[in-house]
């Protein structure tokens, strides 16, 4: 049965920043990589711009 839990935008968008930061250490942006990996995914919508 696979895993449907998924992060929350507000966790999605603190895993973020922590990813751009250049402090954040080796193992936190492992986490917010992981994190990030199990947000739902955004579908770009290309005929908009037509």
């Amino acid at each position: 049965m696979p895993n449907k839990k998924q992060t929350s935008k507000s966790i999605a968008s603190k895993a973020s920043k922590v990813l751009k930061s250049k402090s954040s250490s080796k193992t936190c942006k492992s986490l917010a990589g992981s994190a990030l990996s199990q947000t739902k995914k955004k579908v770009k919508n290309k005929s908009s711009s037509l």
